[in-house]
């Protein structure tokens, strides 16, 4: 896939492979909300295969605009910085790493005012969506003291990354605050890894032991399912549950 323009970050000193799948039908006048995908290179053809299925018969989701951010490399190819970009912690022996506070600025900042210049999307609901790697990114994304982004896809999410770091993280803005408006869906193949599976469970446990008002969690497994296959129905299911059409939000 071709991306649509290359966006230059002065936050993290990166060129930005950026593509773009707009809604068939705009609705005139009408902001739509935008959902930026992490790793555009390898899995925004899945984006947008689950939103077009979603779009067929009935509409299980309103028009949005699909933003998928990728490096014009794929994984483990040199150019490729989502090792840098998606982890918000040093992770001890790993150069390189916990630089998700400068590329939360570049996807918040320089790249939403391109978009908000070329598009007529929505300031209200703001969406970010990833898998593995790319849903601990979505996740720290989410628990921030004022979130930009307010709705999260979270796809078998790397909660194992440095010791379980996210978790520290999410216990301590608890300590902090106790409302958070956003809507978060999380996921995990029953097929996955007992890492990836038990460490979602121990996110959700800490969630449901000291709840944040205002924060609502849609949870899903999927039965029979590992760690790539989980990709497809949980891009689908994710848009629908966080998206859903006007007549039944």
């Amino acid at each position: 896939m071709k991306p649509s323009f290359i966006r230059h970050s002065p936050e993290t000193g990166t060129d930005y492979s950026i593509y773009i799948e707009e809604p068939a039908h705009w609705p005139v006048g009408e902001k739509i909300p935008a959902v930026l995908f992490m790793d555009g290179d390898d899995q925004f053809s899945s984006a947008v295969k689950a939103y077009h299925t979603l779009l067929k018969d009935a509409p299980l989701t309103r028009p949005l605009l699909l933003v998928g951010v990728g490096y014009g490399a794929s994984y483990r190819k040199p150019q490729n910085k989502r090792f840098r970009d998606y982890t918000p912690t040093v992770m001890p022996g790993e150069d390189g790493t916990g630089g998700a506070n400068q590329f939360l600025k570049f996807l918040s900042e320089t790249l939403w005012t391109e978009l908000s210049g070329r598009y007529s999307i929505s300031e209200t609901e703001r969406g970010i969506a990833g898998h593995s790697l790319g849903s601990l990114l979505a996740l720290y994304a989410i628990f921030q003291r004022k979130p930009f982004f307010n709705r999260a896809l979270i796809s078998s999410p790397s909660v194992w990354y440095d010791d379980r770091s996210i978790l520290k993280i999410v216990q301590s803005l608890r300590d902090e605050q106790k409302v958070l408006p956003a809507r978060a869906f999380l996921s995990v193949g029953e097929e996955d890894s007992p890492s990836m599976t038990g460490d979602l469970t121990l996110l959700e446990a800490e969630l449901a032991a000291r709840p944040f008002e205002q924060l609502e969690l849609i949870q899903k497994r999927y039965p029979k399912q590992d760690h790539y296959t989980a990709i497809d129905p949980a891009f689908e299911d994710g848009l629908a549950a966080l998206f859903p059409p006007a007549k039944i939000r």
